[in-house]
């Protein structure tokens, strides 16, 4: 197809709900299966009515019962300059950390989104769904910022992704966090407790801003070494709010290096001379009971290269005086 033309268009889709995606919100249902197409797009046709379960019209939050039948109306999919539907060209590698029958653990690479949309083809979980394309079941437990590298987790089963899913909602996966912020953090334990509203600009991207109208949001911040002008800290994070960790660390003078939406730009202008050229934070640990048996799982990822050799630049660290690191 050249450019200019129409663009490629998917036929009128029927799809019956069995035991195993029972449960699940009718929106969500129709992000992992209509891949590429953007969110913004899913929701629309869900508004005006277009998808329909069992000849009826459904609100975003339905959730599907086993034996519903859902209408997916044809889909216009992205393009290319050459005319060809965006998607999927070849999966990401990516290291995995732990993986049974339940759940996987990916090590997440910066730079890589956890899904596609506004503007990304692709990301981790369609690529991960192309390289198993006989998995019948896979689906984001939580998600990290495109920037941010580290643990992630991967249902293989919903009645996993039901189970860690309420782990989450009662704030009981212990997710830590390494970054770099700017200045001296001197305080053993610091706990920031500022609610987070999440908005758009009129260029359509996301905005996160403390603000007492905004979703409770609590985050702990430990220092671990100590440099001239920055500190390498440990973050917890208590509630799962959308940059949560960047808001906190700005909104408490810290801004994480190399964070150009809600960082320091003189800051960030000293460590890129010292090679970073991401955001330094890593999600180095993630403590969970495992959604089928109850045990306790610890997954871990080292720091990444290109963080360790920017601590080693920074020149000789000292430890926090108050915590022993």
């Amino acid at each position: 197809m050249r450019a200019g033309k129409q663009p490629n268009a998917s036929a009128v889709q029927y799809r019956e709900i069995d035991a195993q995606a029972a449960g699940q919100r009718v929106d969500n249902f129709l992000i992992s299966k209509l891949k590429g197409v953007p969110k913004s797009h899913i929701y629309r046709i869900l508004r005006k009515g277009e998808v329909r379960i069992n000849r009826g019209r459904c609100p975003p939050d339905y959730r599907l019962q086993a034996g519903d039948v859902v209408r997916i109306p044809p889909m216009r999919l992205p393009t290319t300059d050459h005319g060809r539907a965006v998607g999927p060209s070849r999966p990401p590698a990516l290291s995995i950390l732990f993986e049974d029958d339940d759940l996987l653990a990916v090590d997440k690479p910066a730079g890589l989104a956890v899904h596609g949309g506004s503007g990304v083809a692709w990301g981790l979980i369609e690529g991960l769904r192309a390289s198993r394309p006989r998995a019948r079941f896979l689906e984001l437990v939580h998600r990290l910022d495109r920037d941010t590298s580290g643990c992630l987790l991967v249902a293989k089963r919903r009645s996993a992704l039901l189970a860690l899913h309420e782990q989450l909602r009662d704030a009981e996966i212990d997710k830590r966090y390494t970054a770099l912020v700017r200045g001296r953090w001197t305080d053993h334990v610091t706990q920031v407790e500022a609610p987070l509203l999440k908005f758009r600009l009129r260029s359509g991207e996301r905005q996160v801003e403390v603000s007492q109208t905004g979703r409770d949001a609590v985050s702990q911040f430990v220092p671990k070494c100590l440099y001239a002008n920055s500190t390498q800290v440990e973050i917890r994070l208590l509630t799962g709010r959308t940059h949560q960790a960047r808001v906190h660390a700005a909104h408490s003078n810290h801004p994480i290096a190399g964070d150009t939406k809600y960082g320091d730009r003189e800051f960030n202008r000293s460590v890129r001379r010292l090679g970073l050229n991401r955001l330094f934070l890593h999600a180095h640990c993630l403590t969970f009971r495992h959604p089928r048996n109850g045990s306790r799982l610890v997954i871990e990822s080292t720091l990444p290269r290109e963080l360790a050799m920017l601590l080693d630049s920074l020149g000789s660290a000292s430890p926090s005086d108050d915590n022993g690191a």
